[in-house]
């Protein structure tokens, strides 16, 4: 299994390196007509779909038994076994004001469990990958999360809802106890890059509620197979379809699920 999904892992880094470098080729073309709303504040565009069509395509290629989950809804097929979680582009509001972050995201499920993660970043060409067995890495080299333990000292990344506003309030004040007791907060826009950078050491944890599978599942996967720890906001496993995520470098897991639980009161 291991030598299956260790191939399995180079074909699907080669996939999202490809809609990458289409992402770099089409930033410049997009226009405002081409720009459709899903829903309130929630961007498509056609490299968005061109993007998923692709990536559905190979990953069918790759492995026909599988089915998918996917953002722009390319393939609803499910398998009896496998399934992707397939984000074609994870930042799409970034790269429609040409910021330059945004990701790919590709998780394979096998029943329950995710066993295999990529988070591509074709802006800086960093590619954040593992396989179940195996220790994460980024660019053919091992990472593990921060060894971080004090919170005055840690650095989190977080996102702002933009369809759920029934808990604002209470995660304002989630953030507000945040900023006075880190030593700061990013907010980046594209989730799958806030794992992918958890599981690096560059933040100590993320957090965020309004989530779908497809922003989380591979970089959740890489953070836990580079030593982190993932939870839902009570600290349990629901954490890939309940739409809310705590992921840390497991040191400061109970802490920042103490924060949570204090400050915000929307649970």
């Amino acid at each position: 299994m291991n030598e299956f999904l260790s191939v399995l892992c180079e074909q699907v880094i080669a996939i999202a390196k490809n809609n990458g470098s289409f992402f770099l080729r089409e930033i410049n073309k997009v226009k405002i007509s081409d720009i459709e709303e899903k829903g309130l504040h929630d961007f498509v565009s056609y490299v968005d779909k061109t993007a998923e069509a692709n990536i559905v395509k190979e990953l069918s290629r790759i492995l026909p038994e599988a089915g998918f989950i996917a953002e722009e809804g390319t393939n609803i097929t499910r398998g009896e076994r496998f399934n992707w979680i397939v984000d074609p582009l994870d930042g799409t509001t970034n790269f429609l004001h040409h910021i330059p972050l945004y990701s790919i995201s590709i998780a394979l499920m096998e029943g329950e469990d995710i066993i295999l993660g990529v988070v591509y970043e074709p802006n800086l060409d960093e590619c954040f990958y593992a396989w179940k067995g195996e220790n994460a890495k980024l660019n053919g080299k091992d990472i593990s999360v921060s060894e971080q333990q004090v919170m005055q000292n840690s650095l989190l990344a977080t996102g702002f809802p933009y369809i759920d506003y029934g808990k604002l309030e209470g995660y304002m004040e989630l953030f507000m106890h945040f900023a006075r007791n880190t030593s700061g907060l990013r907010r980046l826009g594209s989730a799958a890059v806030d794992l992918a950078y958890t599981a690096c050491g560059r933040f100590e944890g993320f957090y965020e509620y309004g989530l779908h599978p497809w922003d989380v599942a591979a970089g959740a996967f890489i953070v836990q197979q580079a030593g982190g720890r993932v939870t839902d906001f009570s600290g349990g496993s629901s954490y890939i379809f309940n739409g809310e995520m705590l992921a840390s470098n497991s040191v400061m897991h109970e802490q920042l699920l103490d924060s949570i639980r204090n400050h915000f009161h929307n649970l």
